[in-house]
């Protein structure tokens, strides 16, 4: 495929290592016969790391399949999380070097999970936009009158820790924006 028909979300491959495209950014020279750029923001499938890559209009990209395929949390397998696909209960083992920082929102019972599959191999994890975790351990509030709205850290049933406002207590269930990690609220 031409690097002038790639879109935003296509899985592409640069030097053996598989792509999903974020961003395009779009570069027509001012001057005659200069060739139209393409700068592209790549994150690698697995380990989401970032890679800036400009291209011609012209040069080629190879085009990867991958399929998404919609899973539910089943159990940890070691250090190893085990999905079962919600279609034909194939189970797919992503070790913890593919589920990455998105370990924190792996909680069994919840809807929205994908595994990326490339040639029946799983190489990712999509996770939710949000998820209710429980919190586990927070200070207590504060009594006193304050004008401003005041955060303190609780760390959730899954050990990862976000900022929640002072009238939180621990045993209370929070939704938590799994884009940015932080609290979006009460459950």
């Amino acid at each position: 495929m031409k690097a002038s028909e790639v879109k935003k979300g296509n899985v592409v491959e640069n030097d053996g290592t598989v792509y999903q495209v974020r961003d395009i950014e779009r570069s027509a020279p001012t001057a005659r016969g200069g060739n139209v750029t393409f700068r592209f923001t790549l994150y690698s499938i697995p380990g989401n790391r970032k890679f800036d890559l400009s291209l011609r209009a012209d040069d080629d990209l190879k085009e990867v399949d991958l399929a998404r395929r919609q899973a539910k949390f089943s159990y940890m397998d070691g250090d190893a999380f085990v999905f079962m696909d919600d279609e034909d209960y194939t189970q797919y083992t992503l070790g913890a070097d593919v589920v990455g920082d998105n370990a924190g929102y792996v909680v069994e019972g919840v809807d929205g999970y994908y595994v990326q599959v490339i040639d029946d191999a799983p190489v990712g994890l999509q996770v939710p936009s949000s998820v209710v975790l429980t919190v586990v351990d927070t200070a207590p509030e504060l009594k006193g009158s304050s004008a401003t709205k005041r955060n303190k850290p609780a760390r959730l049933n899954t050990g990862i820790e976000v900022q929640v406002p002072e009238y939180i207590t621990n045993g209370e269930k929070v939704t938590v924006n799994t884009l940015t990690g932080e609290f979006a609220g009460r459950a």
